[in-house]
């Protein structure tokens, strides 16, 4: 499955940087294949690996702060593996050119 996920502190002012970092950081330890880009980052996984991350990194910004959103979204498709690659690959093919990564 693909998840796409973003976690935000709310209430420690306008930059959250170091945060978004300590969940990148989460996520690059944990060996799953992702791709982080500006609004979030996209895990590729099983169901409990990918939801056990997910709250490992919500976590981790919720002992720095008082309140944190977390938003989650799931495209479930059981027998695709390498989605995270192939979903991109298939529209460049479509396309006939390759696309802004």
């Amino acid at each position: 499955m693909l998840v796409e996920f973003s976690v935000i502190p709310v209430g420690g002012g306008e930059s959250i940087g170091d945060e978004i970092a300590k969940v990148i950081d989460i996520v690059d330890k944990s060996g799953l294949p992702y791709r982080a880009n500006p609004m979030g980052t996209v895990v590729e996984g099983e169901w409990d690996e990918v939801m056990n991350l997910i709250k490992e990194c919500h976590q981790a910004v919720l002992r720095d702060g008082l309140r944190v959103f977390t938003s989650i979204t799931i495209d479930d498709r059981p027998g695709k593996p390498n989605r995270i690659t192939e979903k991109l690959a298939s529209v460049e093919r479509r396309l006939g050119r390759e696309i802004k990564k």
